[in-house]
């Protein structure tokens, strides 16, 4: 029973918080194993689809905003966000300086750590979602009996990405859904009159799409694109890439 109104408590964050809200809770707390959720997802889907591999795990990073439930208990944030940083819009380009914080719950501090009642400051950037619970159920042990521990991501904000040169708008954007080259050109308002529709992607450490990457770098000409060659090349942002439209 308590499990089942731990679930209605989650669906109804959702619900509050918007669709793309992470969330997790300490592996201790989960009944399901990972054995029985891949036997599910091949008998719904079948083998082929049931091989299909999962995105990695969500990484808490600086100025995240996250909620952590003690079952029984509430809320655990020691401080709110300030209304004054909260952004007018999640869909434009955002400073460094300006970013969002909106609805309840704690924000990953620069040091890497957050504030919560009972236990006072710990690390929270480099942990999944899962590995804070868990992390988290061991400390508040000392606190309460057996505490069944939720950690939600109520807003992205470490994951971003660096738009310069010639579109309408550039900026420093939010990564709050896959998107790829072609349309984070769009998201800027499009080429300006005087680009060549020349982009140079730069990412730190290429890992996906390597091939097409020379050292940091890949080029896109828009103008290919157009005409149906290199389409492999309009690949997808990654959190602190740099797109420079030339």
């Amino acid at each position: 029973m308590a499990k089942l109104r731990n679930f209605y408590l989650l669906a109804l964050f959702v619900l509050l918080f918007g669709e793309n809200v992470w969330a997790a809770q300490s592996t201790a707390d989960v009944p399901i194993t990972s054995e029985l959720r891949d036997s599910a997802r091949e008998k719904v889907l079948g083998k082929s689809m049931a091989a299909v591999p999962s995105e990695e795990q969500y990484v808490i990073g600086h100025g995240d905003l996250l909620s952590v439930q003690v079952y029984g208990e509430g809320d655990m944030s020691a401080i709110l966000p300030s209304s004054s940083t909260t952004a007018s819009s999640s869909r434009g380009p955002q400073t460094e300086d300006s970013l969002r914080a909106s609805g309840t719950g704690v924000q990953v501090r620069i040091d890497g750590r957050i504030s919560l009642k009972h236990i006072g400051d710990v690390e929270a950037v480099g942990f999944t979602l899962t590995q804070l619970a868990d992390y988290l159920k061991v400390l508040y042990a000392s606190v309460f009996d057996n505490p069944n521990i939720t950690v939600v991501l109520v807003q992205s904000n470490s994951q971003r990405y660096t738009v310069m040169g010639k579109v309408a708008k550039p900026g420093v954007y939010y990564l709050d859904y896959p998107i790829n080259i072609v349309q984070t050109v769009a998201r800027c308002g499009g080429f300006t009159e005087w680009s060549k529709s020349k982009i140079t992607l730069v990412r730190k450490e290429p890992k996906k799409d390597k091939k097409l990457f020379k050292g940091n770098t890949l080029l896109f000409d828009y103008g290919d694109f157009l005409d149906g060659t290199d389409l492999e090349k309009n690949v997808f942002i990654e959190a602190g890439d740099i797109v420079i439209v030339n």
